[in-house]
């Protein structure tokens, strides 16, 4: 998150008008001389990128700096729907894919199921900050004390409760986009992007041996099996 790479929210947003009068340079064909936007320049060019892909997610990482917290699920999936699911958009784009609802629709679930497991993964980092990444309606649902998990991680009240509701929630984006693509798989050359839910549909499950425990050290680890799992749904236009 760009809040953990600056000492206050103010720099960030410093950081994130920056961008967006690159991008909107970029738009009148005049980069500024900064290496990222030069590539920026020639992507949108050759592509043809909707600058606004770029423009939304840097709305969104801007809007990110002062929410401490989420206070809903709904409101997580409207900021992974503007920042996951927009760039996977922008890499259907560059496929020439765009225009087809149905991979733009897979796409969307798969965003908001990366941004899930992204938060999910991060807990333990986010608690040792005295961040709370859990959507507050699930953390009450649950019964859930932000000081507890600060101090007793996954063996604080409720927590892996929460945590199961959280990740059922990114288990069902999955589901979703599977279920568009059930006869006849992917088509190859949209594979590249959906590759994405690999790790994903890894981390869930692999959560699920771990009874729920998003603090368990061995979630932290990496997947041996990740890469041919990844080979085998290129292969078999599957995820």
């Amino acid at each position: 998150m760009v809040r953990d790479s600056v000492s206050k929210p103010i720099i960030g947003q410093m950081r994130m008008q920056f961008w967006r009068d690159a991008v909107k340079s970029i738009q009148e064909n005049r980069p500024p001389h900064h290496p990222i936007a030069m590539a920026l320049h020639k992507a949108l060019k050759e592509f043809n990128i909707p600058a606004y892909h770029l423009k939304r997610i840097i709305d969104a990482r801007d809007r990110d700096l002062f929410a401490p917290t989420y206070m809903s699920v709904d409101k997580v999936t409207d900021y992974a729907e503007a920042t996951s699911s927009t760039m996977l958009y922008t890499l259907l784009s560059i496929l020439k894919l765009s225009k087809s609802d149905t991979l733009s629709h897979a796409a969307s679930h798969i965003g908001v199921a990366s941004s899930f497991v992204t938060l999910l993964r991060s807990l333990p980092f986010h608690a040792s900050k005295r961040r709370m990444i859990i959507p507050a309606d699930l953390s009450s649902k649950n019964g859930v004390q932000e000081e507890d998990v600060f101090r007793c991680g996954g063996s604080a009240e409720g927590i892996k409760d929460a945590v199961y509701d959280f990740a059922t929630v990114a288990n069902n984006h999955l589901l979703t986009a599977r279920e568009m693509f059930k006869d006849e798989g992917v088509a190859e050359a949209a594979m590249p992007v959906f590759l994405h839910a690999v790790p994903i549909s890894s981390y869930l499950v692999n959560l699920e041996k771990a009874n729920f425990d998003a603090f368990d050290p061995k979630l932290q680890q990496r997947d041996w099996k990740l890469p041919p799992r990844i080979w085998w749904a290129a292969r078999s236009k599957k995820f």
